[in-house]
């Protein structure tokens, strides 16, 4: 049976709530990993935040995949993308996420990333707004407002910037 999935609002964070993201290599390779997945027709972004230690994200997974498959492919190439860049050039911050369980060597990524439906255009919206105002919080102070945190969707939403081209709008 297949499942018709709606948007969802994900929430992952960085094992130990280390702050690997504050690195603008770490942040490239979470675009390159969401645009690999959209290219793929795995899902849609609709919207997304990279934050020191944790990402935000609005996304559809598509008919024909699940939610696992999905989140599986992107924790992975992430984990492997991280692991290479800072066994190249940060060896000592790669140490921080050594783990040696019977399954890896390494972690990244927290288990089990807290994700929720939006079932409703309301909390879809209180969820993009949540994402697009997350740097600008007063304990984050990454932005003074939401369109000029270059690690955002925010951009997209309020100047039209395609730079994020494989992004699809909210309302699509």
């Amino acid at each position: 049976m297949q499942v018709e999935y709606y948007p969802e609002f994900l929430t992952a964070t960085i094992l130990r709530w280390q702050h690997l993201l504050k690195d603008d290599n770490c942040k490239q390779i979470i675009l390159d990993s969401l645009q690999w997945l959209v290219k793929e027709g795995k899902c849609k972004v609709h919207a997304f935040v990279i934050m020191p230690n944790h990402i935000h994200l609005i996304w559809k997974i598509s008919n024909g995949f699940t939610r696992q498959e999905v989140q599986a492919a992107f924790f992975s190439f992430t984990g492997h993308e991280f692991k290479k860049y800072l066994k190249e050039n940060n060896s000592s911050v790669l140490e921080q996420h050594y783990v040696n369980d019977a399954d890896r060597v390494y972690q990244f990524w927290e288990r089990d990333s807290l994700y929720k439906e939006c079932f409703t255009e309301n909390f879809l919206m209180q969820k993009l707004e949540y994402i697009h105002k997350n740097p600008c919080a007063p304990h984050w102070n990454l932005a003074v407002v939401p369109e000029q945190y270059k690690w955002s969707s925010a951009s997209f939403y309020f100047l039209n910037d395609d730079r994020f081209s494989w992004l699809s709008h909210i309302k699509e």
